[in-house]
């Protein structure tokens, strides 16, 4: 449902322009990481799984885009894998200048090993 001016994808499996929600962690390289200029808090770009991460900002898998996002999405192509990747969403905002961050405080978790899977879960059983 697409309601107002501002949109919000949630990825399964793992921003006001675009925005790219980041949790710190020490161990980032597990993730996709968000280069950052902390003083402008922009987004200059995002790496999939480094060997090297840039930083500790591991992207969580939440964004926050304007109603343009539909206009970007209207001119990807299908990747190698036939499919059409948030991360080419991404980069338009950030080729634009427009991608910012925030951190995400307090619990996430990851869900793309069975180990964090279970730990997402256990950590939404205490909420509920």
């Amino acid at each position: 449902m697409v309601v107002g001016t501002i949109k919000t994808l949630i990825l399964g499996a793992s921003g006001m322009l675009g925005s790219d929600l980041c949790r710190v962690f020490p161990d980032a390289a597990r993730f996709g990481v968000a280069e950052v200029d902390e003083s402008s808090g922009q987004v200059l770009g995002i790496e999939e799984k480094p060997e090297v991460p840039k930083s500790d900002y591991a992207v969580t898998g939440l964004y926050v885009y304007d109603s343009s996002v539909f206009e970007i999405i209207r001119t990807l192509k299908p990747s190698g894998r036939g499919e059409l990747e948030i991360t080419d969403v991404n980069n338009e905002y950030i080729r634009q200048d427009a991608m910012k961050y925030s951190v995400i405080e307090g619990q996430w978790s990851d869900a793309g090993t069975f180990e964090s899977l279970l730990r997402a879960g256990l950590m939404v059983q205490k909420i509920f």
